[in-house]
């Protein structure tokens, strides 16, 4: 059977999309110094991910239970896109070794770092993620990239820094262990149930904050893993 080709443009990849509630975050076409060396035939890469909250319902009514149920519901919506356009499907999750998403997200120009470590983006804010990717032998087509992202720069106040109720970000380094015995408490509840205080103090993209439930797999989430990587 002949492949299917390449689409002429990414739009077509956000338009096919549309029904999982994700979206194209971004592209690039990489190169020897940003991407692994496996990916040698791959001349395009499209980032995929979540763009605020749009996708929490859909993957909410159509989840299954079952372990790593957002990842798993994640590689059920890539993997036939990629067949579809005759691409490679690469995951965050897949791994060790993994895919650097997040320095992807930044050559493509999608977000920058924040003061806090995570990646802000100039319309949503700390609310998206990026799920997954799609690896083309062709190089495609992009936008070229906008002037460098200036969100955290142009932000003078920085609420980031200070919203921490333990701290966690006072240092060089995320202190993930303050954080997640802080979430073991009962003052730690509003950051379990809500999300992390020092995102929610980010002012931009506050329209896409993402609601109780979602906040909340996610930081439950965050506790699993740490639980998983003690064991």
């Amino acid at each position: 059977m002949t492949p299917p080709p390449p689409p002429s443009d990414i739009t077509a990849i956000d338009r096919a999309l549309v029904p999982s509630g994700l979206r194209v975050m971004g592209a690039f076409h990489p190169t020897a110094a940003n991407a692994p060396s496996s990916l040698t035939t791959v001349r395009t890469i499209v980032l995929i991910g979540n763009g605020g909250a749009a996708f929490w319902p859909i993957f909410t009514a159509r989840r299954r239970e079952e372990d790593d149920a957002l990842d798993r519901w994640t590689r059920r919506v890539i993997t036939p896109l990629a067949a579809a356009f005759n691409a490679e499907a690469f995951f965050p999750f897949d791994g060790p070794p993994y895919f650097p998403f997040q320095r992807w997200a930044v050559t493509a120009n999608c977000a920058a770092p924040s003061p806090i470590g995570t990646l802000i983006h100039p319309r949503f804010g700390p609310w998206h993620a990026y799920r997954g990717a799609l690896g083309f032998a062709q190089r495609l087509t992009i936008s070229p990239p906008s002037a460098p992202l200036t969100t955290c720069r142009d932000c003078a106040a920085k609420p980031c820094l200070s919203a921490c109720p333990v701290n966690a970000f006072a240092a060089e380094a995320y202190d993930d262990d303050a954080c997640a015995r802080h979430l073991k408490t009962d003052d730690g509840h509003d950051c379990l149930n809500e999300g992390c205080r020092a995102r929610r103090a980010c002012p931009v993209g506050k329209e896409h904050r993402y609601a109780s439930a979602q906040a909340a797999f996610h930081m439950r989430a965050f506790l699993r893993t740490r639980r998983e990587d003690a064991d």
